[in-house]
């Protein structure tokens, strides 16, 4: 007997105006040919629920239904389906790709699809994803929106570079930021060599001064410099009015998502702060407790990770984040060049590589910042490329993360001499 044949199975292969339902009775049969439902009709949306109940009526038995994970299509079905009563999965979409060559002939369309994931209902082994609770999910709404501006801004950034590259060649080498208050502030007022060659040189030594707040010495030595890249821009240049008008646009736009970046910042922030007793907050801040990792950056990776609880080992949470080393092997060959999988949380897997760039830093004054992290790339780097190095150093940072949210309490620095000796005391106690 089956692990689910004690109910009926339901599979939906959800899009983004409609979904097609299967509804598979305990022997695997069709309850009925698979239907359409229209996710704007309400009509529609009742005919499918009074189908499932005559199913279960007719075989006295409660539906499981099945969604596989579309992104953003599935929350809305999920939740109806959630709300009235029913018990609704979501599928991870890499297990059914691969459950989709299962037949000799090569088919592919909605109603087999939904077939497919009804079958998969049925399978004893079959793995289902935990929907976040609505704190979660508004938590990685933000998140994500946030990562997608800064991706937007990263584009426009590179295209104001591009074109300054143009018209006003040696520029970029003036500051090191070109979207900085400094050079934004240049820009604006100066935008052409000929505009700086021609001003008076109070006029730009006060405005540096004053959008970088850095005193006359600093604004003078890069007077001085502007003033060698305007005159070499004049000899070497492509000048086209119409770049002109571009550069300010791109200005606009890059101004305009870092004002949006900086509300969605803040909106993150104040739900945080509004949501203080719950007990994701406090592995959010768990997280942040942890060398080389931000509030930002906490929040994401809880956001991404959302129920701890479904993590029993750290190998686990190391898999979701895709940094698992892939694994190629058949027969007596056995791949040695195997990369990261890459198949778990994208944005997990950026901060993560985030924050064992920061584990790996040091500050002004010498320290590092994490200073086991920092000694641990050193040696491996003595024996790898850095790449692989920061690979290891991601891994251990996915083991703290693990660590700090199964024991719940915040970070405590310790080296792997001061592990060893509370692990021996631990055991000699036990």
């Amino acid at each position: 007997m089956n692990f689910f044949s004690n109910y009926i199975s339901i599979g939906v292969d959800v899009a983004a105006d409609f979904s097609w339902f299967c509804i598979l009775t305990p022997d695997g049969k069709e309850f009925r040919k698979p239907f359409k439902v229209e996710h704007d009709n309400a009509d529609s949306l009742r005919n499918a629920v009074l189908t499932i109940k005559k199913a279960e009526e007719q075989y006295s038995m409660k539906s499981r239904t099945f969604l596989e994970s579309t992104g953003i299509y599935h929350f809305p079905l999920f939740c109806h389906l959630k709300e009235l009563g029913f018990e609704v999965f979501v599928i991870n979409p890499l297990i059914t790709n691969s459950n989709k060559n299962v037949g000799i002939r090569k088919v592919k369309n909605d109603k087999y699809d939904a077939k497919r994931i009804a079958s998969l209902g049925y399978s004893p082994d079959l793995k289902v994803s935990v929907m976040p609770a609505e704190l979660i999910m508004n938590l990685r709404c933000l998140c994500r929106e946030y990562y997608s501006l800064v991706d937007h801004r990263s584009a426009y950034v590179n295209k104001l570079k591009a074109q300054l590259r143009i018209v006003f060649p040696g520029f970029c080498k003036v500051f090191s930021d070109i979207t900085g208050a400094t050079s934004i502030a240049v820009l604006k007022n100066f935008s052409t060599p000929e505009d700086i060659l021609n001003a008076q040189p109070n006029e730009i030594i006060d405005l540096i001064a004053l959008s970088s707040r850095k005193g006359m010495k600093y604004s003078k030595d890069k007077y001085d410099k502007l003033i060698v890249a305007a005159k070499n821009s004049l000899n070497f240049r492509y000048n086209l009015s119409t770049v002109y008008d571009v550069v300010d646009m791109h200005i606009h736009f890059v101004e305009e998502f870092d004002n949006k970046i900086d509300l969605i910042l803040a909106k993150i922030k104040a739900f945080v702060d509004k949501n203080k007793s719950e007990s994701f907050v406090q592995q959010i801040e768990y997280l942040d407790s942890i060398n080389g990792v931000g509030f930002l950056s906490a929040v994401t990776l809880m956001c991404e990770i959302g129920d701890f609880a479904a993590f029993s080992k750290p190998k686990q949470l190391f898999a979701y984040f895709g940094v698992d080393p892939s694994v190629s092997e058949s027969g007596k060959f056995k791949g040695t060049e195997n990369k990261m999988s890459k198949r778990g949380t994208r944005i997990g897997r950026r901060v993560l590589y985030s924050i064992a760039l920061a584990s790996i830093r040091v500050k002004k004054n010498g320290v590092a910042i994490n200073p086991v992290l920092h000694e641990y790339y050193q040696k491996k780097k003595e024996s790898k490329p850095k790449k692989v190095a920061l690979g290891a150093v991601m891994h251990k940072v996915s083991n703290v993360i693990f660590a700090v949210l199964r024991d719940s309490k915040p970070y405590e620095l310790k080296t792997p001499e001061e592990h060893r000796k509370q692990y021996l005391s631990t055991e000699k106690v036990a």
